[in-house]
C-alpha cells in the first residue's frame, strides 16, 4: 500500500478512541527529524491534555480516512498564539502513517482544510515547518503558503542545529 494515492478520503472528528492511533502516527515521524521537535516518542497520556484542546467548531482535529472508513492519517488546527486577538489564525498540522505518505493524500487533506477555513472563523493558516522538510515546504508552497518567517537555528536536534520556516496563507471567505 506504500504510495498509494487515494481518491475518495473522508474527515471526520477524532474521539478519545483514536487517540493511541493519533500518536502512533505522530511517533512514527520522530526518527526522521523533519517535522516534529520531539526526540523521543510521545504517549496517549501525554497528548490527552493537547486532544481537549481541539473543538469541531473551530480548532478540530480530524481523522483522514481511505475509501473503506480506515484510518490512514490525521489533520489538526491549533491556537497561533492564545490571544484573542489571534483568533482567526491557526497552524495546521498534517500526519499521516507511514503506509500512506508521498502519494497525494497531504495534499488533498491540505486544501480540504483550506476549504473549511471559512466556516470554521479562520482567516489566516499557518504551517511551521524545518528547513529541511523540502516535501512540505514545496507542498504548503505549490498551494499558495508563501514564507513569513525564518528562525535561524532555532532547534537541535541530534546535535545539530535546524531552522524552522513558517508559512502563512490568506484564508478568503
Amino acid at each position: 500500500m506504500k504510495n498509494t494515492i487515494i481518491n475518495n478520503l473522508h474527515y471526520r472528528n477524532a474521539s478519545l478512541e483514536d487517540l493511541a492511533f493519533i500518536v502512533d502516527v505522530y511517533n512514527s515521524t520522530i526518527p526522521s527529524r523533519l517535522v516534529t521537535a520531539d526526540l523521543t516518542p510521545v504517549s496517549v497520556e501525554g497528548k490527552t491534555n493537547w486532544f481537549y484542546e481541539h473543538n469541531p467548531s473551530t480548532r478540530p482535529l480530524w481523522i483522514i480516512e481511505d475509501e473503506f472508513n480506515n484510518p490512514i492519517g490525521w489533520l489538526s488546527f491549533q491556537d497561533f498564539y492564545g490571544r484573542p486577538a489571534y483568533d482567526g489564525c491557526a497552524e495546521i498540522s498534517i500526519y499521516l502513517d507511514t503506509n500512506y505518505r508521498n502519494g497525494g493524500i497531504g495534499k488533498s487533506s491540505l486544501l480540504y482544510a483550506i476549504q473549511k477555513c471559512p466556516e470554521l472563523k479562520i482567516h489566516t493558516l499557518l504551517g511551521f515547518i524545518f528547513e529541511q522538510n523540502t516535501a512540505s515546504i514545496r507542498l504548503f508552497a505549490k498551494l499558495g503558503f508563501t514564507e513569513w518567517g525564518h528562525l535561524e537555528n532555532i532547534a537541535l536536534l541530534d546535535q545539530k542545529y535546524c531552522s524552522l520556516k513558517i508559512f502563512g496563507k490568506k484564508i478568503s471567505s
